[in-house]
């Protein structure tokens, strides 16, 4: 019975986590081939391969990236930008979505400063990221503060908090590193992801 359970557990250690990932990649290229896939599939039938469709997406968003630096088309596109950002509740939904995907791939990335939190009235840190060093331009009274993202243990989800900074610890650490930290529950081995040592 032992033997059962143990191999049992070294199965479940290895083999769920590659099921799960090739699961996860699998549906992520199912639902990005099939954007623009659904539409150009009808045209070439049996001549279809899987792929094709994220391919024309790429090549889509590389030619409107294109466009947007050309003259009449680059007018129309920010007038289209100024139209979505005037109309109610569009614009809410539509500049949060603007904004956020410009945080992972803008020049102004969010992101990439991991930082350690100080917890008041106790010696208690947290790992979070800072999303934004100019909270003093649309909140006067905190213009010593930073806004700092502080994802949640085994979600996507997360909290923002607005912090002093001299609160704020700015750590030598990957951001892909520090969100696999957090998000396993410190379970990654903080030796290599580079937490400081206590």
């Amino acid at each position: 019975m032992r033997f059962f359970v143990k191999n049992f557990i070294n199965g479940v250690i290895t083999i769920v986590p590659i099921i799960l990932a090739v699961y996860v990649c699998y549906k992520v290229f199912t639902f990005l081939d099939g954007l623009l896939g659904n539409y150009v599939r009808p045209y070439l039938q049996d001549d279809y391969i899987p792929g094709i469709g994220i391919l024309c997406t790429i090549v889509l968003i590389t030619v409107c990236g294109w466009l947007s630096t050309q003259y009449i088309s680059g007018r129309i596109i920010r007038l289209l930008d100024r139209l979505l950002e005037s109309l109610p509740f569009i614009k809410t939904v539509y500049s949060v979505i603007k904004d956020t995907v410009s945080s992972f791939v803008g020049e102004k990335r969010s992101f990439s400063k991991v930082v350690l939190v100080t917890l008041p009235n106790t010696e208690l840190k947290c790992i979070g990221f800072i999303t934004s060093e100019e909270v003093e331009n649309w909140l006067n009274p905190l213009q010593d503060h930073v806004a700092v993202y502080v994802p949640q243990t085994f979600q996507v989800a997360g909290i923002t908090f607005l912090v002093p900074k001299e609160q704020v610890e700015v750590i030598d650490m990957k951001p892909e590193e520090a969100m696999k930290f957090v998000l396993s529950g410190g379970m990654a081995s903080s030796k290599k992801k580079g937490l400081p040592e206590t």
